[in-house]
């Protein structure tokens, strides 16, 4: 995933592409003429390779939330077929419907047997529709929890890729119980004994993320959000204008390093520079290296202990005052 072959730029991003395709140009014409401009497209590479670190060092909250949602960024499937040998989806959650939002099945990474679930987007218009933009149905969370109930009967681990703009809230979904079905997997998930990984890899709105997202560990990758409501749909609370997206995604504080800082990240995972859309395989090793690095240390904690510190971790998130 080379920067020279994106078709979708930000604003922010402009400069270093510009620069880039500059350099590109300049190899090309040197390829092509003969012509010796070595030294000046070193110095312009040097240039570039600033510029890129100035920018993503100083990126804001929002411009975050656009780069968890940029068109070419890796989905839970791409991050499955490079970090796995060995994958076999499944379907269904033996109630109503299989829902392509979600991705469930067993997989092997490195010498680890586990169970993925994870939250799929599409790219084109088609596969958009086909994946419902990534927002879970009932039979999505219900499909997720009939998997994980496998990992515990099988002793699996669990590993989860929350990137959702939120849970379907359309009125069918209502009707087949969504708030239920969320629920349901809340609580199953915070006591099954086998350990849990959740991986935040884009976007994390609401109860949408959370239906697979209670473990053991959180982590969450640099570029992603996390947060109960989406930056627009505060704004159109706050200020009855979704324009001002910008200003709730400040306040709400969705950004990784907000949400190490409350303790409710344990982990943020870096991604290549500019992103992980610039390099999908090099993010899809850094992600593999974190989870094995997690279930090592998960796995030689006691089952007993594990489920205690789980519900410990989600009891102290928030703040909250008993009279």
């Amino acid at each position: 995933m080379a920067l020279k072959k994106q078709k979708f730029v930000y604003d922010f991003e402009k400069p270093v592409v510009e620069l880039e395709n500059k350099i590109s140009e300049m190899k090309e014409y040197a390829l092509s003429t003969g012509v010796e401009l070595t030294d000046d497209i070193k110095r312009l590479e040097r240039k570039a390779k600033q510029l890129r670190k100035e920018i993503y060092s100083n990126l804001t909250r929002w411009d975050r939330v656009k780069l968890a949602r940029h068109p070419e960024r890796p989905y839970s499937l791409d991050y499955i077929e490079r970090m796995c040998s060995y994958f076999e989806e499944l379907h269904g959650d033996r109630k109503f419907a299989d829902d392509k939002a979600i991705v469930a099945g067993l997989a092997q990474i490195d010498d680890y047997s586990v169970v993925i679930v994870g939250q799929q987007k599409g790219r084109d218009t088609k596969a958009k529709l086909h994946r419902n933009f990534g927002m879970p149905n009932p039979e999505g969370y219900r499909k997720a929890l009939r998997i994980m109930q496998l990992a515990e009967k099988f002793n699996k681990p669990i590993i989860t890729l929350i990137d959702t703009p939120g849970a379907y809230p359309g009125i069918g979904a209502e009707e087949r119980g969504q708030a239920e079905a969320i629920a349901r997997n809340l609580f199953e998930m915070s006591h099954f004994t086998v350990p849990i990984i959740n991986v935040v890899i884009g976007e994390g709105a609401s109860g949408g993320a959370l239906g697979i997202g209670v473990g053991d560990r959180i982590l969450m990758m640099d570029n992603g959000w996390y947060s109960v409501i989406s930056p627009e749909g505060c704004a159109a609370i706050l200020w009855r204008d979704s324009g001002h997206a910008p200003d709730a995604a400040e306040a709400m504080k969705v950004a990784a390093n907000d949400l190490k800082n409350l303790n409710i990240v344990d982990e943020i995972i870096q991604e290549p520079e500019g992103g992980a859309h610039q390099d999908a395989d090099k993010a899809a090793e850094i992600v593999k290296k974190t989870i094995i690095k997690h279930l090592n240390e998960l796995l030689k904690i006691p089952v007993e202990q594990r489920i205690e510190k789980r519900i410990e971790k989600f009891s102290k998130m928030g703040a909250w005052k008993e009279k």
